[in-house]
């Protein structure tokens, strides 16, 4: 779904656990029964915590969240422990690492925010930057990453968007950013931060609020077309 052009962003942010990556099925395989039908409830109520909460700090850090959505969906506390344990194995959606080295190319800065503790954030982080490495040759890296831990709000508070912009360098401001989000509610939180939005709907989540993406599809070449 395609609406009018807009100006070249001179920064693409993503969503990570989403957009990029594919945490979906290290969600399932955490279960007891290993499988979507547990899994997919979990992560849809691990969604609703996380964007429900504001401030991170002590009682709402990343880990908690993720134990407290659990217990909300009626598991045990045996499924986040594993979830910790196969972060290891989370993967890029196909396609990920030629799409990141193809925007790299024509020159965009690019980063991550995240709602994630710093430690799982950045390991999570590299596991995008593998896949880049894989479809090319040589080290490859965002421009910057951020996580809800380093700036203190988890999305979809403004300032959760808004930490990475530094980083990016002091003339990167938000109406210069694409956000590429991965839920429903980052398409809201970053269109109100004053990003332009896309939307890699990978999993068909449902819309929420009246903020709509510039483009939605189920990939991220089909989400990002305008821009490569």
């Amino acid at each position: 779904m395609t609406t009018q052009r807009t100006p070249t962003p001179k920064a693409i942010i993503f969503d990570l656990l989403t957009a990029l990556l594919d945490s979906w099925t290290i969600w399932d395989a955490s279960t007891p029964t290993g499988t979507s039908l547990e899994g997919r409830k979990w992560r849809k109520q691990y969604l609703e915590v996380t964007f429900g909460s504001t401030n991170y700090g002590p009682g709402s850090a990343y880990e908690e969240l993720v134990a407290r959505s659990a217990a909300d969906s009626g598991l045990p506390s045996s499924a986040p422990e594993a979830l910790f344990r196969n972060w290891k194995d989370l993967e890029a959606w196909p396609g990920v690492g030629r799409v990141l080295r193809e925007l790299r190319e024509k020159g965009y800065l690019l980063g991550v925010v995240t709602n994630c503790s710093k430690e799982l954030g950045h390991a999570a982080v590299r596991s995008a930057e593998r896949t880049a490495e894989e479809a090319g040759e040589g080290k490859w890296e965002f421009d910057a990453a951020i996580t809800a831990e380093e700036t203190g709000w988890y999305k979809p508070a403004m300032q959760a968007y808004h930490g990475i912009l530094p980083l990016l360098g002091e003339d990167v401001r938000p109406e210069d950013v694409l956000f590429v989000a991965g839920s429903a509610g980052d398409v809201v939180g970053a269109t109100k931060a004053g990003f332009r939005v896309v939307w890699n709907n990978r999993v068909g989540l449902e819309r929420k609020g009246d903020a709509l993406p510039l483009r939605e599809g189920n990939s991220l070449d089909e989400a990002l077309l305008d821009f490569l």
